[in-house]
């Protein structure tokens, strides 16, 4: 089944390929399909400004979806086709992708952007497929947020450089992690900042999700532990170049910093759900806990809906009614209280 490579997206973003043959989808569906298809491509990434990440993903949604129906009809499917398609046809393709071990939130990330596709194709005029709007989209499970205990996020920002292989490294983990921790920043973020983003006033702008831009403010020890990383970066670090290089000066690849995590974690003894991205949702929790405003939280965190900010209220909920199971007398009995969690 072809991937989102088949569409041409490379390292820094989804190229405009110039055609269907070199894109790879000439052996998935018609030539119809294939123009509309490389048109949505480009607007995803051009006028809706979509992340890479997010146009990376939607391509391979959509070239699993007509690979299944090519092998579902026999042929390579038509705009037609598409247009023919029915209520069997996509919860045909979920229970396929189902029956290879996807998890639900994956099918439906598919299903998201399979949506998208079409909504492009009858936007433009290209078809009509009502049969969309009766599947139901797979429920998630919901899952709370897991943020680090404070000390926990603490102590990853300092042992960062006690376990590197050279110094100027160690104190770039400390940096990112730091960033990542004491501004809330997603890794994507942080790692797509460049040598000028660095804050000299104090606060530092973020490009987010659907380019979408905010400030946010930069605490002194994260600002000190930037600065620190860059002047014992051995690289030339040019203004319109990355801020955060790995061992070879090239812009660092979010695999390493997870590998960092990893051996941060198995160094203190967290819990595998101590990732890059939960010092982000540490940011959130601790700051809640300390007063601050939910609305004021959304905006550092830039979310789109406060409804996703609020998931940190329940997180602070469940863990007041924890150490309320375990401490009240009346709540269970002495054989049942467990210890709260740090």
């Amino acid at each position: 089944m072809a991937g989102p490579a088949a569409l041409g997206a490379g390292e820094d973003g989804p190229p405009a390929p110039e055609d269907a043959e070199g894109s790879g989808l000439a052996f998935l569906c018609a030539a119809d399909t294939a123009d509309a298809c490389l048109r949505w491509q480009r607007w995803l990434a051009v006028e809706k400004a979509s992340s890479v990440h997010t146009v990376r993903a939607y391509v391979g949604d959509v070239t699993g979806f007509l690979a299944f129906l090519r092998d579902h009809l026999g042929r390579r499917p038509s705009l037609n086709d598409l247009g023919n398609a029915g209520l069997r046809d996509f919860r045909g393709y979920l229970a396929h992708r189902a029956g290879r071990g996807t998890g639900v939130a994956s099918r439906a990330r598919n299903l998201s952007g399979i949506r998208s596709f079409f909504r492009y194709l009858d936007r433009s005029g290209l078809l009509h497929n009502p049969a969309l709007a009766g599947l139901a989209t797979p429920k998630r499970p919901r899952v709370l947020p897991r943020p680090l205990a404070e000390d926990d996020a603490l102590a990853t920002v300092d042992t960062a450089p006690d376990l590197a292989t050279e110094d100027w490294l160690g104190l770039r983990d400390r940096a990112l992690f730091a960033l990542l921790y004491g501004c809330g920043l997603r890794l994507g973020e942080a790692l797509s900042l460049s040598r000028r983003d660095l804050p000299e006033d104090g606060r530092l702008t973020v490009l987010g999700k659907g380019g979408k831009q905010r400030q946010v403010p930069v605490l002194p020890p994260v600002r000190d532990a930037l600065r620190d990383y860059v002047a014992a970066c051995p690289f030339a670090l040019s203004a319109d170049g990355p801020l955060f290089v790995g061992a070879r000066g090239r812009r660092l690849n979010p695999g390493v910093a997870e590998r960092q995590m990893r051996t941060l974690r198995a160094a203190l003894g967290l819990p595998d759900t101590a990732t890059p991205h939960a010092l982000r949702h540490s940011f959130a929790s601790h700051l809640l806990a300390g007063g601050a405003d939910l609305r004021a939280i959304q905006e550092l965190l830039g979310h789109s809906s406060l409804s996703t900010t609020q998931r940190y209220t329940e997180v602070d909920d469940a863990r007041l009614m924890e150490i309320y199971r375990n401490a009240h007398p009346r709540a269970a009995s002495p054989g049942q209280r467990t210890p709260p969690r740090d």
